[in-house]
């Protein structure tokens, strides 16, 4: 079944361009070393806040990126651009 990881957060204005410049590095390394991405979506949401839904091909595809992700330093160097993150994992059950 097609997993998903959603992240919400606040990036200051300042910092999109850095950000978005990480997020690429980081998606592009994922890619290069875990089969299954199907795609990041970065969505700037009303209130001002960002979600980014990450969709997998299976939920174990995602695990495996998750786990190395911590060794990973791209990673944390984008996430440290954000605050008040939150973080959900989840699994498509219909779409239309």
């Amino acid at each position: 079944m097609t997993a998903v990881r959603v992240h919400h957060y606040a990036v200051e204005a300042a910092k999109l361009e850095q950000l978005l410049s990480s997020r690429a590095q980081v998606i592009a390394g994922i890619r290069a070393n875990f089969p299954g991405l199907v795609e990041a979506r970065l969505t700037r949401l009303d209130d001002g806040t960002y979600q980014d839904v990450w969709r997998w091909e299976t939920g174990e595809q995602l695990a495996a990126a998750v786990a190395a992700s911590a060794n990973f330093p791209p990673v944390a160097a984008t996430m440290a651009l954000t605050h008040d993150s939150t973080v959900q994992n989840g699994e498509i059950v219909d779409e239309c």
